[in-house]
């Protein structure tokens, strides 16, 4: 990995998303040419196709333990080169609902240990 990409059938997210920006960007940094064999605007049908031995998809690290238990996948490799951005958006300036301060913090502990960003 990643040369292993080159030639794989590669299940992606349609054109025009973040993410496979985000991919595209790294293929061609590293002349990766994966073979497309779908494009999927729901994850969850792709990992699904996925499951199923029709190819490659990426997923967020920070869910890779449940994508593994949920669709018997195995990790083929992983790279930083390539991020998504998960946002919470309320209208209050300081959230007061206890359920949505428990999932900020926890997103924040989960997801922004090694990176600045904050929610």
């Amino acid at each position: 990995f990643p040369e292993s990409l080159n030639g794989a059938p590669m299940l992606l997210p349609l054109h025009m998303t973040t993410l496979r920006e985000g991919l595209e960007r790294w293929f061609e940094s590293l002349s990766l040419k994966p073979i497309t064999v779908a494009e999927f605007d729901d994850s969850a049908l792709m990992k699904e196709f996925g499951q199923n031995g029709h190819g490659v998809f990426a997923a967020p690290s920070v869910i890779e333990k449940e994508v593994q238990r949920q669709h018997d996948v195995h990790i083929v490799g992983r790279t930083d080169a390539v991020r998504e951005r998960f946002f919470a958006i309320s209208y209050e300036r300081i959230v007061k609902n206890p359920a949505v301060t428990v999932i900020t913090s926890v997103a924040r502990r989960r997801l922004f240990v090694n990176n600045k960003d904050s929610l």
